[in-house]
């Protein structure tokens, strides 16, 4: 697993932002990453950097883990026509990531010509089947998530979801061996509990017009079988 141990990003004192390594990345994937953050420097966009301590608490609750090296990016860019525009883009750098991911290479070809080292679809998956058992508070979209992983038949990552369970959430250092069983159970228990209606106004902003019918389907029977579909 990479492991990240210290880097920050630092405001020079013409305001621009100066990206200063104290110590080595290991692994080509953040210097891909950062790499991304210097073109857009170079093609005109203006960066500031907030600490995540200093930003709103909403924000702050979007970080997910506290040991993480959080800070939210604040980009201005200039449109074809009109005023400056500010875009606000929490990034966070998970400084003690779990085991078991595994990883695939994605090409973009706008704005510019990038290599970019992203989870595969399984270890995403993974990544919100945690989200979905440990989330304090209910969130439609992740629902809404779990709804298009099944839908695909997506084969989960247990060994990185069990590697998340016993890292954070209620079963911190329980040892956990997730498999399809056990998440699966899991999953019946949590849906169960949800309030549906409430649920569905969470994430109806989201959903295309189009799609809103689809929302009335959307009850614990629903989610149960969609849960059997757990690959």
């Amino acid at each position: 697993m990479q492991r990240l141990t210290e880097t920050v990003l630092e405001k020079s004192d013409t305001g621009a932002f100066t990206l200063l390594e104290l110590s080595q990345w290991v692994g080509g994937t953040s210097n891909r990453q950062f790499a991304l953050l210097k073109r857009a420097l170079a093609y005109g966009f203006e960066l500031q950097m907030d600490d995540r301590t200093k930003v709103g608490q909403t924000v702050r609750k979007a970080f997910v883990k506290d040991d993480s090296f959080g800070k939210l990016l604040q980009l201005n860019f200039r449109p074809i026509s009109g005023t400056m525009r500010k875009m606000r883009i929490k990034v966070e750098v998970d400084t003690n990531p779990q085991e078991g991911a595994t990883f695939e290479t994605r090409h973009m070809d706008f704005p510019f010509l990038a290599a970019v080292c992203v989870f595969d679809l399984s270890s995403l998956y993974a990544g919100k089947l945690h989200t979905l058992l440990c989330r304090e508070y209910l969130k439609g979209r992740d629902w809404h998530d779990f709804v298009w992983y099944t839908a695909r038949r997506t084969p989960a990552n247990y060994e990185l979801l069990s590697s998340a369970l016993n890292q954070t959430g209620p079963w911190k250092g329980k040892n956990v061996k997730a498999a399809r069983a056990w998440c699966l159970e899991q999953l019946r228990d949590r849906i169960k509990a949800i309030d549906w209606k409430q649920a569905r106004e969470d994430v109806r902003r989201f959903v295309k017009s189009n799609e809103l019918p689809s929302l009335e389907l959307w009850n614990a029977e629903f989610f149960q079988a969609q849960a059997i579909k757990l690959a």
